[in-house]
């Protein structure tokens, strides 16, 4: 099993344990949790689907010739998209906190159930 196949069951196996936790429980925190949990599940995905085996950098010089250059060379595009989707998660995670510390004080509980009268 190579390294890039178990990166990758570790990061759809965190993935469904994300989707599984917002979809089950009822508590606020608990599913801001599982959003994380499913956002650091694809950044793993990402990152295993441009991971090249013995790999190099994708310059064309003389430790990497042109012939060679599209099986050995590493695609820099999945690591920036992850490096992307981390700052983005973040950004989004401290939103959806700040968000459960105000309804918290609007209702003194993050239980869903307590939002339900809440008006769009």
């Amino acid at each position: 099993m190579t390294i890039a196949s178990i990166v990758l069951s570790t990061g759809l196996i965190l993935v469904l344990i994300g989707i599984w936790g917002m979809l089950t429980h009822r508590d606020i925190l608990r599913i801001i949790i599982g959003f994380a949990l499913m956002g650091t599940g694809s950044h793993l995905v990402i990152i295993a689907i441009g991971y090249v085996g013995n790999g190099t950098a994708p310059i064309i010089d003389s430790g990497l010739s042109l012939a060679e250059a599209a099986t050995r060379s590493v695609d820099p595009i999945p690591s920036a998209l992850a490096v992307t989707a981390i700052v983005i998660g973040l950004a989004v995670t401290a939103v959806m906190l700040a968000y459960a510390i105000r309804l918290y004080q609007a209702k003194q509980t993050l239980s869903i159930d307590a939002f339900t009268d809440s008006k769009w």
